[in-house]
């Protein structure tokens, strides 16, 4: 654990300030519910908290409480940049490095002339002034709900905040069944249904929101699934034509790498998604026991993560992706065989 400037930090916030809170590009539950949690629990402290995210994030998010105050960046880059200028520090939030938020954001953050506090649980942050790093903690909604005890304010934790620390705990730990979940994790859980968040309405709208073409779009992703039981690997495809043939929306493949790590047998799962806009392939990374794949993208895919979950991308087209996947497999045959009794 990383704690870098905590009691300063407390001094600063000490009287009310102007603060931006910044998510990564492609914000996921953990991402969306950490900003908007902390802004609510900012807010009630007599601060101006707003909440600028790179980009879209899924439909299935939007119901959070204060998510109609967000900014997005690429299309409200106006406001965006306004309240940038205007903050007097910048909470990055569920990322570690700057280039997370994509090239343009990048650029404006780049640029900012004052502090920033890190609140994220990825490996290899970048250094900033203030940072609170825990690479153990499940999500940075939990990192946000031990920041708020950090200052003695758990009093202040409402519905409204409850709600978003839930929601991003909850996805983040694939409803609480991933290793990463402690105790700790449990308790916290079981404090912010006490304080209100209301954990079966937070699940529907959260997994049972589907569209039909995205049910119709997991069928065909299930139907690309390949498995290589010689490496405990399986993994799923989808290309661009495939994702428009069911009108995909943002969010659609959201957990779809999770049905090929569910494989018994299987410690090792990925998905190749095509994204004909920024001309590459994304990955998505998942893994049982002790194989990183952290390491693994990294080393290969110019991505990162968790030693469990991650992510990364290749330049090139979907066969070219599969067949350099594929070559590496051979070489963490030992280590896969080793990882996990699946």
């Amino acid at each position: 654990m990383i704690l870098k400037g905590i009691e300063e930090l407390k001094g600063f916030l000490g009287t009310s300030r102007n603060i931006v809170i910044v998510g990564h590009r492609n914000p996921d539950g953990d991402a969306m519910g950490a900003t908007l949690g902390l802004k609510h629990y900012l807010d009630k402290k007599g601060h101006q908290a707003t909440v600028v995210v790179p980009n879209e994030y899924p439909d299935f998010l939007h119901w959070m409480p204060g998510s109609e105050t967000t900014y997005r960046f690429d299309w409200q880059n106006t406001q965006s940049q306004k309240a940038i200028v205007a903050s007097e520090i910048i909470f990055l939030l569920d990322f570690n490095a700057l280039h997370r938020v994509g090239a343009d954001m990048q650029k404006t953050l780049e640029k900012y002339p004052n502090d920033f506090v890190m609140i994220d649980h990825h490996q290899q942050p970048d250094d900033v002034k203030y940072m609170f790093s825990d690479v153990t903690i499940c999500s940075t909604c939990q990192m946000v709900y031990q920041f708020i005890e950090m200052n003695n304010d758990l009093n202040l934790i409402d519905t409204a905040i409850a709600t978003c620390l839930y929601t991003g705990i909850m996805t983040d730990t694939g409803s609480f069944r991933f290793r990463s979940t402690t105790s700790t994790t449990h308790r916290i859980i079981a404090d912010l249904i006490d304080k209100g968040a209301q954990n079966d309405i937070i699940h529907n709208k959260v997994y049972d929101a589907n569209s039909y073409g995205r049910l119709l779009l997991l069928g065909q992703a299930l139907s690309n699934l390949q498995i290589f039981p010689e490496h405990k690997t399986a993994f799923i495809t989808l290309s661009e034509a495939e994702k428009n043939k069911f009108d995909f929306q943002k969010g659609d493949t959201e957990g779809v790498v999770n049905y090929a790590l569910s494989l018994k047998g299987i410690i090792f799962a990925a998905i190749f998604i095509e994204d004909a806009d920024q001309k590459i392939i994304k990955i998505s990374f998942r893994s049982k026991g002790d194989f990183s794949v952290n390491q693994f993208s990294r080393n290969h895919f110019n991505g990162g993560g968790h030693d469990n979950a991650a992510g990364g991308k290749f330049d090139g087209d979907i066969e070219t992706t599969i067949k350099y996947f594929k070559s590496l497999l051979p070489t963490y045959t030992n280590e896969l065989n080793a990882s996990y009794n699946a």
